[in-house]
């Protein structure tokens, strides 16, 4: 891993894909959600690619895992956040497609590289 930077990673790749949909999405949200359900939106969106980066960064695959796994956290915490939006009637089901999708392979492959990283 040490070879290539964060930016070779395809799961950092698309885990920024996944913020700036989730931007785009949050913008979408109420005025009175701005401060509130918008801002954690997105910091959990940013969370993911930072983690990646940072994990990446530390060139110690040990270090690396425990920063994926917080990725990970935020990924669920993210995609809670976008059914909860959903379920309250801010997106539809066509709106949060992308957003889900990209949730679902960059949690795939955050596992498959834990995995890989581990044993």
């Amino acid at each position: 891993m040490s070879g290539h930077g964060f930016q070779d990673l395809v799961v950092w790749q698309k885990s920024m894909l996944l913020a700036k949909t989730t931007y785009k999405l949050s913008q979408k949200l109420p005025r009175e959600e701005r401060y509130a359900l918008s801002d954690q939106m997105r910091r959990a969106a940013i969370s993911i690619p930072s983690n990646i980066a940072e994990g990446q960064a530390r060139l110690s695959p040990k270090e690396f895992v425990h920063f994926l796994s917080i990725a990970q956290g935020s990924k669920s915490e993210l995609q809670t956040q976008i059914w909860l939006c959903r379920d309250i009637g801010y997106l539809t089901d066509a709106e949060i497609t992308e957003a889900m999708q990209l949730l679902d392979e960059v949690g795939k492959m955050l596992i498959v590289l834990i995995r890989r990283l581990s044993s």
